[in-house]
């Protein structure tokens, strides 16, 4: 009786072990999770798998590998240059929270935004590449990042869904650069604001980073002229103009677009250059 009692008592330690060593392992899981992915109905998932899914379907072995491309992350201050113009890149970076951009300078001193990167965004997929960066990448509010080796790309880029989804993200990269040339050459000052806010809701919506038509921006009014070509005064009264029209609030850093349908009528705001598929959680109707 007492080797049976002694037996158990080992058991149960070893069990109660075990169910603490998963349980811590399913806790830190966890917070890294939640640490990863923004709010909204969607399930816990990295947005980096939740953007890539968008595009097309992974497996299990494939989202656990990009969930150890996630990690570890760095937290990176507003407004800090990643890499500059004319440096050797060699790893590329992943923004998992906050805004990034791409910008260049012209001699005169002034600025031109050329893309915004958001949670999931690799900043310059195959950027490893060149020799020297002909552009500077940039955060615009406090962001968390993720630097990828060159070798651990090249890796990741011999699983086929995960090589396919890559492609295909850099596609929509070029597409929405595209867009951004049509926005500032093409369109009137007064679309061109409301065009790019169509396309950060649904951006942001791919990931699960919006409550309804909901979503943070955390730009200035400055920079915002600096990607739409104006300045900060005509960006200042176009976002007055459209609540006035009631179809936007701005609260802080808290944007809410009140009718989009009539947002999207007003801008000529079409998302098939996006690219997205009903597989991340957006209708038809949504888009």
């Amino acid at each position: 009786m007492c080797q049976l009692r002694t037996f158990w008592g080992s058991g149960l330690k070893l069990r109660n072990g075990l169910w603490g060593r998963r349980l811590r392992l399913w806790n830190e899981t966890k917070a890294c999770t939640l640490s990863l992915v923004g709010s909204g109905d969607f399930p816990m998932m990295n947005v980096l798998t939740r953007k890539l899914e968008a595009f097309g379907p992974l497996s299990d072995a494939d989202r656990l590998l990009l969930d150890e491309v996630t990690r570890p992350a760095r937290a990176v201050g507003p407004r800090v240059d990643l890499i500059r113009e004319g440096e050797a890149p060699s790893d590329v970076n992943l923004i998992l929270e906050g805004f990034a951009c791409r910008y260049k300078m012209i001699p005169e001193g002034t600025r031109q935004i050329m893309a915004y990167l958001v949670p999931g965004d690799f900043c310059d997929l195959h950027v490893f590449v060149l020799k020297a960066m002909d552009h500077t990448i940039a955060t615009l509010s406090p962001c968390t990042v993720v630097k990828i080796p060159r070798a651990q790309i090249l890796a990741l880029m011999e699983r086929p869904a995960i090589a396919r989804a890559f492609w295909w993200a850099a596609l929509v990269d070029e597409a929405t650069l595209r867009e951004w040339l049509v926005n500032i050459g093409a369109r009137k000052a007064e679309h061109r604001v409301a065009h790019l806010l169509c396309e950060l809701l649904l951006r942001l919506e791919a990931v699960g980073l919006t409550n309804g038509d909901t979503y943070e921006l955390p730009i200035t009014q400055a920079e915002l002229a600096d990607t739409v070509g104006l300045t900060s005064v005509h960006v200042n009264r176009l976002l007055q103009r459209l609540r006035r029209d009631g179809l936007i609030t701005l609260k802080g850093k808290h944007l809410a677009i009140l009718d989009v349908a009539r947002l999207k009528a007003f801008s000529g705001f079409n998302p098939n250059y996006l690219h997205l598929t009903e597989q991340n959680g957006l209708s038809e109707q949504s888009l």
